[in-house]
């Protein structure tokens, strides 16, 4: 895997120049972006297994609100990085802390052990970037095109103001979309097909998600056909031949099945584990291919940080002072101690607990290195966070039942390793990509690093009522809230203790995954600009295929509005102003419906009914205009992507 240089610039503000960054306006603002990211992305990645950038949202709301106290660049720069964390935090502590109501092994989410694993392993995640700032953004400097762009976007803050109201129309509209499903139950979210061909079947099927629209209009064509022709793979190859060789899943009564619900049989409880292997190759070909690259980044950050050490402090510019290097290291083993003392708790056994510490720290740090230089080749939305994250357990998982854990108590120690490391390379990505927007600006690096952190502590507070909100109203794991990464931690992990993982299918799916791998190389050999990331194809094989297509036609509106705006011949910089209106407008949709999913869960928690708003319209809803109202919600992201903010 190579990397393309990014040229060199001067930064915005230059370092010669002091502008407020760090204010109680600043603090409290950032606080409340990052817990409500947070809760966003919670909804949404129990959802759709996927988390979307909060970075651009976060910088235009900033935007608007502190244009009200004539607030500064790099104090809006300052929000969107404390309000990103918000994100991260969400991202990791989804994909890996429900694999324990899953496991049978919480009945609930415990408060403060989930803070402790979140906050700390969030706090690792920023500390272990410190290092590796240097050699990633400044000595041999990768793209982060999150990042850029979130400059570019408040480079171009006096249009603040309209990209908010754009945001708050897209979140009203998701808002009413999900209000109309899951709340009044006006109309089905889910429009879906089954055929059965003598002992075959197949399946087809759409989500009316706005948020999933959004999601795909955001990652672009390239990922969203990746991850449908994922869902492609499974739903309409795999399991009809599964079904044409087998004869139907082995289970009392499987003739009576219906075709749909035969489908779902045989993805949760076989074809689903082709993403599994998919994802363990994909993970382990992320480290071997930036291995190289990782280790010349440490030897150049550590060079650099000797060399500023060496100096006085008054040569060392404001834009290139790091929290110190010794401060780093002190701290990193500070963090520790909280995280051992809930494994102790957990394990209650000393050399485990000790264990579980130390694989933390090591592959805490390998993983959010890996996290921060993917995100400066392909951004954050799209790092291999689950992938890395599925080899973290599944090494652990190993050693511990080598150490002699117990099946209950090792596959859930395993998820309590995965998830802090989890949250960590989550962070690491964000964190750098926070910092890569930072040096185009001119923002203080220390500062852009105390602010990680303070957001980082701002959401892990709230993940436990959220996360209990949302399976009390909705029930991780059902259909109604997959929580297809963290299932596929828990099967993973449980599956090393029992011995009854479905191996085969997991090879199978290694396989593939190698095959895409080879034929990424030849595209990349041949200089193509569509390539073939395995882990964006291991998530669509994973993930319910209702949930693959709207995330393809979102990413298919992307493609199309800027192809026909290129051939219209316009000019550049207003084809990329259109496509940050689209994106704003892509962000509002997926906060509005995040944001009436939680509010939702409230009433259905306090009454322990699903259907508490339902009105009754006599029957079953109809799914015609769910789908009526998705193709009119194409149509309004397709003019928004036409019109620059």
């Amino acid at each position: 895997m190579s990397e393309s240089p990014a040229p060199r610039q001067e930064p915005y503000i230059p370092a010669s120049r002091s502008l407020p960054e760090i204010s109680p306006a600043t603090i409290l603002l950032a606080i409340v972006l990052s817990v409500v990211m947070a809760g966003a992305n919670a909804y949404l990645g129990l959802f759709a297994g996927m988390t979307v950038s909060a970075s651009i949202p976060a910088a235009v709301v900033s935007m608007g609100v502190l244009r009200l106290v004539r607030g500064n660049i790099l104090q809006n720069n300052i929000v969107q990085t404390a309000a990103t964390s918000g994100e991260g935090v969400a991202g990791g502590v989804i994909f890996t802390i429900p694999a324990l109501v899953l496991l049978g092994t919480w009945d609930r989410f415990h408060y403060w052990e989930t803070a402790v694993l979140a906050g700390f392993g969030g706090i690792l995640g920023v500390l272990f970037t410190i290092p590796l700032r240097r050699a990633m953004i400044i000595e041999q400097p990768l793209r982060f095109p999150e990042g850029v762009a979130t400059a570019e976007v408040l480079k171009a803050g006096h249009e603040g103001g309209s990209g908010v109201a754009k945001i708050a129309i897209a979140a009203a509209i998701g808002g009413i979309f999900k209000l109309g499903t899951t709340g009044l139950r006006l109309w089905q979210d889910t429009a879906a097909i089954a055929v059965r061909t003598g002992h075959s079947v197949g399946y087809a099927a759409i989500s009316a998600s706005p948020a999933l629209i959004g999601v795909g209009y955001i990652v672009g064509l390239n990922i969203a056909v990746l991850v449908f022709a994922g869902g492609v793979a499974n739903w309409m190859i795999a399991i009809p031949i599964y079904s044409a060789v087998n004869h139907v899943p082995l289970i009392p009564g499987a003739h009576d099945m219906a075709p749909i619900d035969e489908c779902s049989y045989l993805w949760a409880n076989q074809t689903r584990y082709l993403g599994v292997g998919g994802m363990l190759v994909g993970g382990l070909w992320a480290l071997i291919s930036l291995a190289p690259s990782l280790v010349r980044g440490i030897r150049a950050s550590l060079a650099a940080h000797s060399a500023a050490r060496r100096a006085a402090s008054g040569e060392l510019p404001r834009t290139e002072r790091d929290i110190p290097i010794q401060l780093v290291f002190v701290l990193s083993l500070i963090s520790l101690a909280p995280l051992t003392a809930v494994f102790y708790h957990f394990v209650q056994s000393v050399p485990l607990a000790g264990f579980m510490a130390l694989f933390v720290l090591v592959a805490g740090f390998l993983f959010s290195a890996v996290a921060a230089y993917m995100a400066g080749l392909v951004g954050s939305s799209n790092n291999p966070i689950s992938g890395v994250t599925i080899a973290t357990i599944l090494t652990g998982a190993l050693l511990l039942r080598l150490l002699g854990a117990g099946s209950e108590l090792g596959a859930a120690a395993a998820i309590f390793v995965g998830a802090a490391v989890c949250v960590a390379a989550a962070m690491g990505g964000d964190t750098m990509q926070d910092l890569k927007a930072g040096q185009i600006l001119g923002s203080t690096p220390y500062k852009q690093q105390i602010m990680q952190a303070v957001g980082v502590v701002a959401a892990v507070f709230v993940m436990a009522p959220i996360l209990n909100l949302l399976h009390d109203a909705y029930v991780i794991g059902s259909p109604n809230l997959v929580a297809p990464q963290a299932g596929l931690m828990a099967s993973v992990a449980g599956g090393i203790f029992s011995g009854d993982l479905p191996w085969g299918m997991i090879a199978i799916g290694g396989a593939i995954a190698v095959a895409i791998i080879a034929f990424d190389l030849w595209l990349g050999s041949r200089g193509s600009s569509f390539r073939t990331p395995v882990l964006a194809f291991a998530v669509g094989i994973y993930l319910p295929f209702e949930l693959s297509t709207p995330i393809f036609l979102g990413g298919l509106v992307a493609h199309l509005i800027a192809r026909g705006m290129v051939r219209r011949g316009v000019p550049a910089d207003e084809i990329a102003a259109a496509s940050n209106s689209g994106l704003l407008f892509s962000a509002g949709l997926i906060t509005g419906e995040a944001l009436m999913g939680i509010i939702l869960a409230i009433p259905i928690a306090i009454a322990a009914d699903t259907k508490v708003m339902a009105i009754d319209i006599g029957g079953t809803p109809p799914m015609w205009p769910g789908l009526a109202l998705l193709a009119g919600l194409v149509v309004l992201l397709a003019r928004s992507a036409r019109r620059p903010s």
